[in-house]
C-alpha cells in the first residue's frame, strides 16, 4: 500500500475509488481515519459528476463512506492518505 503525506494525487485517486485520509481533528486533536470518495458510483450518486475539487484548496470536501455524508478536512491537518479502505494496524 502506498501512503502519501502530501495532498498531491489525492483528488484523482478519490475520483477513481475509495481513499482513506488520516488527519488531525481541529476541535479535539484526535486522529480521524476517514474512508472517502469523489466517485459518483461508489457514493450512490451523492457526488455530482461535475464536482470540481482543487488540491490547492485549504479544505477538501469528500463523500465520507462511514458516515454517508459530506465531510471536509483541512489540508494543513493531513497526516497521510492511501488508496483503499482503512488498514487495521
Amino acid at each position: 500500500m502506498s501512503e502519501h503525506t502530501t495532498i498531491d494525487g489525492f483528488v484523482d485517486a478519490a475520483k477513481k475509488g475509495i481513499v482513506t485520509v488520516e488527519f488531525t481533528k481541529i476541535d479535539t486533536g484526535e486522529l480521524r481515519v476517514m474512508p472517502c470518495t469523489l466517485n459518483s458510483v461508489l457514493s450512490a450518486h451523492n457526488v455530482p459528476e461535475i464536482l470540481e475539487q482543487k488540491e490547492e484548496s485549504d479544505h477538501i470536501v469528500v463523500w465520507c463512506m462511514d458516515k454517508d455524508a459530506w465531510r471536509s478536512f483541512r489540508v494543513s491537518t493531513l497526516v497521510k492518505w492511501y488508496e483503499g479502505e482503512p488498514s487495521n494496524g
